[in-house]
């Protein structure tokens, strides 16, 4: 089991207002941008973004897609896959 980290970050209220009504939801704001930004340079994967939000695979696809974050898929990946399912379905 992994284990939780808090964290406390002091904002000002104006700046605050304008993400939330009330600590939780503020709270929440902060968390979406951090794993937004952090999965755009890489620094977390699709799967620890998921976790991070508490979101299953799709809801992870859905909102990354709602937050017009694109998808960190390489050419190198796309070709991996490529050559796998060409494997798997005994293509060349």
């Amino acid at each position: 089991m992994y284990g939780v980290m808090n964290v406390t970050v002091e904002l000002p209220d104006q700046v605050a207002h304008q993400w939330g009504k009330n600590p939780t939801e503020v709270a929440r704001q902060v968390l979406a941008y951090a794993a937004v930004e952090s999965y755009r340079t890489g620094h977390l994967s699709h799967r620890q973004f998921g976790q991070l939000l508490g979101l299953d695979y799709w809801q992870t696809e859905d909102f990354l897609q709602e937050h017009h974050v694109p998808l960190n898929y390489s050419d190198a990946d796309v070709e991996a896959d490529c050559a796998a399912l060409d494997k798997i379905l005994g293509s060349s």
